[in-house]
């Protein structure tokens, strides 16, 4: 059996019961976010002294940035029940009206992944969003009647991922809508000085710095770095967190002092070793590293991108000269640059 990236954004079964200890009830204790955290609160503010429910709010971004723990936030700023679920859960229209009939006034409908929504299961979303009501169709042919169902008041949050993916008609039913960003390396380090105060553990600022440099900029994965850490210096440091147990502790898991695992190393090594540095597309690489395309360009490429290691060109894909410095590979051609096979 595989095992499963330790540095991968989405959640793992390991994370579930850490978030729950983990996550924030106010915003008080929320680290990050500030450009989405202050117009969010003052529109919460002004909601509750107006004695109505928050607009409808649709926060998008990489996954593990804190989007749920937002809606939940929300949810105890008015006083109110969250009711949680998926897009790929609703897969029928009674799916979508067993939990909309069940709301109370003001509580948070929270869908996760939206843009996964069916079609079919979005049509009955509208009319809730802007009406709250609800035409349901119940019998067929000749037998066909429409049931009229008038909802209370409630706040949808959607999550997404994918906001390309939302259509039109769903997008533009939000009233709120938020980019999620990747936090700061001082961010994380006070995320991860806030949870190893929770869960009593014993770490100096410069080994949760330390962590926090290769969390990825997402606070799902420095907390998921954290306790095996954590681990690691209680069998092997007498339970004590310095700089040094940390790099031992995250060298041992394949994490280098740039964030990297093997896959993501692997991927950059092919392009320059096996493909004098790319271009290269993307099916030539997942068939040289045994990895489907799906999961090269989700889960491993979006990083590496991001801290302008990979580059993406109309012939495929490009090792940048950063690349090649992290990975200590020599560089051939005019001026020092590396050979892109040009």
């Amino acid at each position: 059996m595989a095992r499963e990236r330790l540095i991968t954004n989405e959640e793992l079964p390991e994370d579930q019961a850490a978030t729950v200890a983990l996550r924030p009830r106010s915003f008080d204790d929320y680290i990050g976010q500030q450009e989405v955290v202050r117009p969010l609160r003052i529109a919460l503010e002004a909601a509750r002294q107006r004695g109505e429910p928050l607009e409808h709010v649709l926060l998008h971004g990489p996954p593990g940035l804190g989007k749920t723990t937002l809606a939940h936030i929300i949810r105890h700023y008015m006083g109110v029940e969250v009711i949680a679920t998926s897009g790929p859960a609703l897969k029928r229209p009674g799916d979508l009206m067993g939990l909309l009939t069940n709301l109370k006034e003001g509580d948070v409908f929270f869908i996760d992944e939206i843009h996964r929504l069916d079609p079919a299961v979005e049509e009955y979303l509208y009319p809730a969003m802007e009406d709250f009501i609800v035409d349901f169709v119940v019998d067929k042919g000749a037998n066909a009647r429409m049931l009229n169902f008038k909802l209370r008041r409630f706040t949808l949050v959607g999550a997404t991922t994918m906001a390309g993916l939302l259509t039109a008609p769903l997008r533009d039913r939000f009233g709120l809508v938020y980019r999620m960003n990747y936090y700061t390396p001082d961010e994380l380090r006070a995320v991860i000085l806030r949870s190893a105060k929770l869960l009593r553990i014993e770490i100096g600022e410069d080994a949760a710095a330390e962590i926090a440099r290769r969390s990825r900029g997402t606070p799902r994965i420095a907390n998921r770095l954290l306790r095996r850490v954590r681990d690691y210096a209680q069998v092997e440091a007498g339970g004590v967190i310095t700089r040094e147990v940390a790099d031992a502790a995250l060298r041992l898991e394949g994490i280098d002092n740039a964030g990297l695992d093997n896959l993501d190393r692997a991927l950059l090594r092919t392009i320059i070793d096996v493909y004098q540095g790319g271009p290269v597309g993307i099916e030539a690489l997942a068939a040289t590293l045994n990895e489907s395309q799906s999961t090269l360009v989700e889960v491993v490429e979006p990083y590496l991108l991001q801290i302008g290691f990979l580059a993406r060109t109309p012939g495929g894909r490009k090792a940048t000269l950063a690349a090649y410095q992290h990975l200590h590979v020599p560089t051939s051609g005019q001026a020092g640059q590396p050979n892109l096979g040009l």
